[in-house]
């Protein structure tokens, strides 16, 4: 399948969903903002984990998997879609918008204004997945913005799997965490994109690490903040007072998706049903 969308032309109406893709379950901490901040909206969740991690993969296949992720989600007729991922936003967010009519952003972006916004003495760090981090995505928007800025970024691939593992406040995540995060320290950053949705779950220990003087932007809750900001400018919130269903998809093995789920979300998940993602 090449990386080519229809552009929808479905009318967006205030009970449509919200649509959320991400590569695995990361997302999810995006989907638990949204739950939070906007509790009436009925969301459609889709976890890539049968192609899960997208980092370590190549830009042309990243591009070709988020479309047909995007192309899964109009069949649900969502009314704004989420690129939950940070690899897939920094990626391929612009050629997504630039084929397909339905409104959508990606956590990068939202996360590198509240930095900007945040700084005091013009030091960023940003911590995220090998892919995010040589994709120089976070950087190049913070510079955007004020090129005056000092951006740090460095990888930490071992957080993911960390967080996955329920390793939220293992000795051991405390000892990689400052050997990860000791270069920003010795760089005095004021502030720290956590630029990976999995990074949430390990706050308490990076911000331990990092010390309280530095401020922590969580770029699945600004993203959470900029759907809301959206949906109530257009009259896209939906009215009623009570969500009709929050449904999850995945590609490959719900069981695992569950379990580690609930975690991410810190409450049930009764239904997730598989799909075939290449149909898309």
């Amino acid at each position: 399948m090449t990386t080519s969308g229809k552009k929808s032309s479905s009318g967006m109406v205030n009970s449509s969903p919200i649509g959320i893709f991400d590569s695995g379950l990361g997302g999810l901490t995006v989907a638990k903002k949204i739950f939070e901040l906007l509790p009436f909206e009925n969301v459609v969740y889709f976890g890539d984990t049968a192609r899960f991690p997208y980092g370590p993969r190549s830009k042309d296949m990243i591009r070709r998997f988020s479309f047909q992720n995007v192309n899964f989600l109009l069949t649900q007729r969502v009314k704004f879609i989420v690129v939950a991922c940070n690899t897939a936003s920094a990626m391929a967010l612009k050629e997504l918008k630039l084929n397909f009519d339905q409104p959508m952003i990606g956590v990068v972006e939202p996360g590198a204004k509240a930095a900007v916004k945040t700084t005091l003495n013009g030091k960023i760090g940003v911590i995220g997945t090998v892919g995010t981090i040589h994709s120089d995505a976070y950087r190049m928007a913070i510079q955007r913005l004020n090129r005056r800025l000092k951006v740090y970024s460095l990888p930490c691939p071992l957080f993911v799997s960390l967080a996955e593992e329920g390793y939220i406040k293992k000795k051991a995540t405390y000892i990689i965490a400052l050997e990860y995060l000791r270069p920003l320290i010795k760089k005095g950053v004021d502030t720290l994109v956590l630029g990976c949705t999995h990074y949430p779950l390990l706050r308490d220990v990076i911000s331990q690490t990092m010390g309280e003087k530095v401020k922590l932007i969580d770029s699945a809750e600004e993203t959470a903040k900029e759907v809301k900001i959206f949906l109530e400018r257009n009259g896209l919130l939906r009215k009623s007072k009570k969500p009709s269903f929050r449904s999850f998809y995945v590609s490959d093995i719900p069981d695992r998706f569950v379990e580690v789920g609930e975690r991410f979300l810190k409450g049930k998940i009764t239904r997730v049903k598989r799909i075939d993602i290449e149909g898309y």
